[in-house]
């Protein structure tokens, strides 16, 4: 099936980009790796008046920067870039690990973190490790600049707050807790996860643990933070008893789909059972699999 017809607009600017979407009354769509766009668009589930293809801007949308102790990602960032760049080694290594999960290697070459954020994907890994990741994201349109806090951003199901004239143009991490661990579950390889479970935190010399983070995807209608779980492993020494009991409270922050993929009640049979496996893998050292 083919397109059906549209404008095209190359910006040259990030202000000619924002100009171009307000031009438009809404009714344009940004262009960035199109994995996700150029697909809706040749099923015509998306018939934009105008593509605003903001691909020349990697100059200003395609860093990767260290600002003190705040890490800042471009909209156009790519995830093989996730995947070779040093700071985010470094600083965010949980968003290199789930770029490796995502795709293939053609995928992945074309695909931006910008473009993973907007799209929402109640099951994609991006908008998981960001929401874990405690991430800012940046829009920005001829009104200025505002700066939304991950778990504001995401709405619903391939939903969130972005207005029709905004454009993401980065975003912005503070520090991360030092370990992490993330498991995924598919039906096959590629397939969009039917589960998948990442938690963070930092333990001291004696065993206490802070800044635990346990977020789900594939069990609602967006990416959740298991709050309760959290809270109950925040500052205290971990054992068998105390992960388990962690894991059965993630099943508060739940709501999960029957779809082709799994139905509701093989997804609660599943959170518990893999988020006690990966806080025993955060227990051991982390980095998941």
């Amino acid at each position: 099936m083919k397109p059906a017809p549209f404008g095209y607009v190359r910006a040259t600017s990030v202000d000619e980009a924002v100009q171009a979407l307000e031009d438009h009354d809404g009714m344009a769509r940004v262009l960035a790796g199109g994995q996700s766009l150029v697909p809706m668009l040749h099923m015509r589930l998306m018939r934009p008046l105008a593509v605003v293809d903001i691909n020349g801007l990697e100059s200003e949308l395609g860093r990767v920067e260290a600002t003190g102790a705040e890490t800042v990602v471009g909209a156009l960032v790519r995830y093989s870039t996730l995947e070779s760049s040093p700071v985010i080694s470094e600083r965010l290594p949980l968003l290199k690990h789930v770029a490796g999960y995502i795709g293939d290697r053609q995928v992945r070459n074309r695909g931006t973190l910008g473009g993973a954020i907007v799209q929402s994907d109640p099951t994609g890994e991006m908008p998981l490790a960001c929401l874990a990741l405690d991430a800012q994201v940046v829009a920005r349109s001829t009104r200025g600049e505002r700066v939304i806090a991950m778990g504001d951003f995401l709405e619903g199901s391939y939903a969130n707050v972005l207005e029709l004239d905004e454009l993401v143009v980065g975003l912005r991490f503070p520090p991360s807790p030092a370990r992490f661990a993330f498991f995924e579950r598919s039906r096959k390889h590629n397939d969009f996860a039917l589960l998948s479970v990442v938690a963070l935190g930092n333990v001291d010399a004696e065993q206490r643990w802070s800044s635990v983070r346990i977020g789900l995807g594939g069990v609602n209608d967006r990416p959740v933070l298991a709050m309760a779980a959290a809270a109950r492993l925040e500052g205290r020494r971990w054992d068998t008893a105390t992960i388990t009991e962690a894991a059965q409270l993630a099943l508060d922050a739940i709501d999960p789909p029957d779809d082709v993929r799994a139905s509701a009640e093989y997804r609660r049979h599943l959170v518990p059972i893999h988020v006690r496996r990966v806080l025993d893998d955060l227990l051991r050292g982390g980095r998941g699999g």
